[in-house]
């Protein structure tokens, strides 16, 4: 049974108050789903369980900030995600600025693609990338972040960004057309 607004609120309430009963509940309403955005960044499904759990740690040490301006999930989701960028930077990721190398508009890039294709599938070619190209992809597509929000993030240009983006997409296009269910033109 789905827990009601004023039960979540509640719940919400009581991890302000530090109770770790309340923290339980609110982590067994969220884990599986700040689980998969852990395992979307990290592709290690240990290394996002750790990334995971780190975020909802500080999460619930910073959960008075929290003023309902936004949903809970929405929240937390935030809090992953950098949670996860923060573990990759650790790891030393490089993401090579690149000088405007930007040939056309995004935007226009041509994209049809067969209308049973699975999001699976894409997402698990978008996984396969090289890093610098999946998290921009992962930002842009799929958490819908702009340009400027990926930049500060990643604390890469908004031009890099707009490159990773463009390059990303060819490749997963590529990908996509090498299994056949890109449409081809």
């Amino acid at each position: 049974m789905k827990p009601t607004k004023q039960l979540h609120q509640t719940i919400i309430d009581q991890c302000k108050s530090n109770d770790a009963k309340a923290q339980m509940q609110l982590y067994n309403l969220y884990a599986k789903g700040m689980f998969a955005v852990a395992v979307r960044y990290m592709k290690d499904k240990c290394l996002a369980e750790d990334v995971m759990q780190d975020a909802f740690i500080k999460a619930f040490k910073n959960i008075k900030s929290y003023k309902n301006e936004v949903a809970f999930g929405a929240w937390l989701k935030r809090i992953v995600i950098n949670q996860c960028i923060d573990c990759l930077k650790q790891k030393k990721l490089e993401l090579v600025t690149i000088n405007e190398e930007i040939t056309g508009n995004l935007e226009s890039d041509n994209w049809h693609f067969e209308s049973d294709i699975c999001i699976d599938l894409i997402v698990s070619k978008i996984n396969e990338l090289k890093d610098k190209y999946r998290l921009v992809l992962t930002l842009y597509l799929l958490e819908g972040y702009d340009h400027q929000e990926i930049s500060s993030v990643l604390n890469i240009s908004e031009n890099t960004s707009r490159t990773h983006l463009l390059r990303g997409k060819r490749m997963l296009r590529e990908e996509l057309k090498s299994t056949r269910y890109a449409a081809r033109y």
